[in-house]
């Protein structure tokens, strides 16, 4: 009777510690904090269970939910939200099935080379900068989405868009096309043919624009010196394209670089150049579908160097300014 006892008492323990782990590994929670895991594609499963574990109140119950959902064979790459309250087997069938959390891509401040671009974008997603920039430059791939290698600047409008982080360059460049789409909408589709401007030619001018300022309120007063020398057929004798044909090292644009030989260089050639020299914020892009409706023809630096510019009606008021500007930068200079 004694034994018998025995063995019925350490069946109710086993059975008791079964149940007690199962209860802690399936259903209690496992996780106090906040916290964001990447699982890249050439992670092995026992990194990703020793980062979750180093967060887990119960290791022991990660480890053997990893054992027993096999994630060494269902592991999937991915950004994943583990949050306060989840269970050890919850966190890791997550990470088995590619229950992923949605990633937020930005594009914001200066992207003028491709580069910059392709770094932009890997930085923040698991593709790497090699694949994003061959796809850049692959007039076959672009082709799918109506661009080319010249003027897939066009393509990107700078925001924040809610991705998967392991979206490949495909999904990434058809993100961008979607949101190009919803972007130019009828309206500004007739805005453009009012200008008499194709979408194309709005977001090469709109480069030109977000090129000469870091001033957004001054965008339209640009946008609309730019038009009125359009219209005139005048060349629009822009710094910025003299600056995108040296790849963007120039400190000064000075005479003897205006002499280069290049379809974007615009104090050589009138009207457009081919493609766009930079990615125009939209805000450049609703600024040249929106100017300013004026009488300038002319603007340059402004001597108080706060970034902004003086605009000017005649050739003759431009020059006065850009003298007044040529002191104020000599006078800098010889006070340092």
């Amino acid at each position: 009777m004694v034994a018998a006892a025995v063995v019925a008492a350490l069946c109710v323990g086993a059975m008791a510690f079964v149940g007690l782990r199962y209860y802690f590994d399936n259903k209690a929670s496992c996780f106090e904090e906040e916290y964001v895991l990447y699982v890249r594609p050439e992670m092995p499963a026992e990194a990703v269970v020793d980062s979750l574990s180093s967060v887990a109140l119960r290791p022991g119950s990660v480890r053997r939910s990893a054992k027993a959902e096999e994630l060494s064979e269902r592991l999937k790459p991915g950004k994943y939200l583990i949050e306060p309250g989840q269970s050890a087997v919850y966190a890791v069938r997550m990470v088995a099935n590619g229950w992923q959390m949605t990633h937020n891509l930005t594009l914001s401040g200066t992207l003028r080379s491709k580069e910059r671009l392709a770094q932009s974008i890997s930085r923040q997603m698991m593709a790497d900068s090699a694949s994003v920039m061959a796809a850049l430059n692959d007039d076959a791939f672009l082709s799918k989405y109506g661009f080319t290698s010249e003027n897939v600047f066009a393509l990107f409008l700078p925001d924040t868009y809610e991705v998967y982080w392991t979206d490949s360059v495909d999904s990434i460049f058809s993100r961008f096309r979607k949101e190009y789409d919803i972007f130019w909408t009828d309206a500004r589709k007739e805005k453009a043919d009012a200008l008499g401007l194709t979408q194309m030619e709005v977001s090469i001018l709109a480069s030109i624009v977000s090129g000469e300022t870091l001033k957004d309120f001054e965008y339209p007063k640009i946008a609309g010196v730019y038009l009125n020398r359009l219209k005139r057929g005048m060349k629009l004798q822009a710094d910025p394209t003299v600056c995108f044909c040296y790849g963007y090292t120039l400190d000064r644009v000075l005479k003897k670089h205006l002499k280069i030989d290049s379809p974007y260089n615009t104090y050589k050639y009138k009207g457009l150049p081919p493609a766009p020299i930079n990615v125009p914020p939209k805000a450049c892009i609703d600024a040249v579908l929106n100017p300013d409706t004026h009488g300038y023809m002319y603007f340059c630096a402004s001597p108080s160097f706060d970034g902004t510019h003086n605009f000017a009606v005649t050739y003759n008021e431009h020059l006065r300014n850009a003298r007044a500007f040529q002191r104020a930068l000599t006078a800098r200079r010889n006070a340092q």
